[in-house]
C-alpha cells in the first residue's frame, strides 16, 4: 500500500514539474514529494528550499504542528525515525522514549498516515539442540520492526528543518545550508531505495511477488529482497552517490548472500552515476544493473491530473 502511494506521488510529482531528467526528478522528489506543489525544477534546490520552505517556515511548522498536535512525543519520534536507521527500538532511545509513551506516539502517527511500520522477515534465533541455550548475545537480541515516512516531505522537515529551528525562524539559514549540503545524497538514499523496490517490483510484475522489502537481521542489511511464487530470489542494493559503482561492490552482495545461506536468482544495483567498465560487461541474467535513467519505466502513460494523496495544495508565497 505504502510503495503504491508513493508512486502516485511520484508521477504526480513529474506530472506538475516535468524535470529535465530522472536524476533531477528523484532529488527534487526526495525533498518536495507528497506537498503537491508546482516546483520550478530548473531553479537550483538550495534556491527553492530557501524561497518555498525556510522563508515560510512558521506557516508551514503550523500545518506540522496540526498533523502532530504539536505533541513533543511525536515530534521527537518523528525525527528520531528521520535522522536514525529507522528502528522502532533505537528511535524510541535515541527520542528519550519508553515502550509506553514511544509506542503512544507511534501509534498516533500510524493512524494519522505520517508513518507505516515495515514488519521484519527476520526469524527469531533458536538452538539446534531442542534443550540448549542460545548464546547471550543472541538470547539478548530483538527482533525491531522499521518505519517508512508516506510522504518525503515530511522526512524532510524532520531530518533537515527540525535540528535548525531556532535558527531558521530568525531567518539565519547558515547552519542549515551547510547541513543539507553535507548530507544531501545520503538523505535522498532512502527515497532511492524505496522507488528502486517499486521499479523492481514493476520489472518483475509477470511474476507472483510473495515478499519484498528491505531486508535485516543481527548481522546483515540487504536493501532490497524480493521472493517470487516461483521461488525465485532478487537481491538489489542502492547506490545514490555521485560515483560510478564498481565490482567490489558486487563482491560485497554475494558477501551478503552467503552469510544469509541464499544463492540469489540475480542480483541488482540500482546507481545513481552508473557503473564501471568493468561491472557493466558482467551483466546478464545473475546480474541486472539499473540508473536513473530507467526509472522513466515508472511514468509511463502520466497523466497532469492524477489523483493523489497531497499535504498541503497550495505554496504559501
Amino acid at each position: 500500500m505504502l510503495k503504491n502511494k508513493l508512486l502516485e506521488q511520484f508521477r504526480s510529482f513529474y506530472a506538475r514539474n516535468y524535470p529535465d531528467d530522472m536524476e533531477v526528478q528523484i532529488e527534487y522528489f526526495a525533498v518536495f514529494g507528497g506537498l503537491g506543489w508546482e516546483i520550478d525544477t530548473t531553479k537550483e534546490m538550495i534556491f527553492l528550499i530557501k524561497e518555498l520552505i525556510l522563508e515560510n517556515y512558521k506557516t508551514i511548522n503550523k500545518k506540522i504542528e496540526d498533523l502532530t498536535l504539536a505533541n513533543r512525543e511525536c515530534s521527537r519520534l518523528l525525527h528520531a525515525l528521520a535522522v536514525g536507521d529507522r528502528k522502532i527500538f533505537s528511535a524510541f532511545n535515541r527520542a528519550g522514549l519508553n515502550n509506553a509513551n514511544g509506542g503512544s506516539a507511534l501509534n498516533y502517527l500510524v493512524q494519522k498516515g505520517l508513518i507505516q511500520i515495515e514488519f521484519s522477515r527476520e526469524e527469531p534465533a533458536r538452538s539446534l539442540n531442542p534443550n540448549g541455550k542460545l548464546k547471550r548475545e543472541i538470547a539478548r537480541h530483538r527482533i525491531s520492526h522499521k518505519v517508512l515516512f508516506t510522504h518525503p516531505f515530511i522526512r524532510f522537515w524532520f531530518y533537515f528543518i527540525v535540528p535548525h529551528a531556532k535558527k531558521i525562524e530568525q531567518g539565519e539559514y547558515e547552519e542549515f545550508l551547510k547541513d543539507f549540503q553535507i548530507r544531501q545524497n545520503g538523505y535522498t538514499s532512502l527515497v532511492f531505495e524505496e522507488l528502486s523496490e517499486i521499479l523492481l517490483n514493476y520489472n518483475l510484475r509477470d511474476s507472483q511477488i510473495l515478499s519484498s522489502g528491505s531486508y535485516w537481521d543481527a548481522n546483515v542489511e540487504i536493501d532490497i529482497l524480493t521472493i517470487t511464487k516461483d521461488e525465485k530470489i532478487y537481491i538489489a542494493e542502492c547506490k545514490w552517490t555521485n560515483h560510478k559503482v564498481n565490482k567490489s561492490e558486487w563482491h560485497r552482495i554475494v558477501e551478503k548472500c552467503e552469510k544469509l545461506q541464499i544463492e540469489p536468482t540475480q542480483i541488482v544495483i540500482f546507481s545513481k552515476r552508473g557503473f564501471s567498465n568493468e561491472l557493466s560487461k558482467d551483466q546478464g541474467k545473475k546480474l541486472a544493473l539499473y540508473t536513473a535513467n530507467d526509472f522513466n519505466a515508472l511514468l509511463k502513460n502520466v497523466k497532469k491530473d492524477e489523483p493523489t494523496e497531497e499535504l498541503f495544495k497550495d505554496k504559501f508565497n
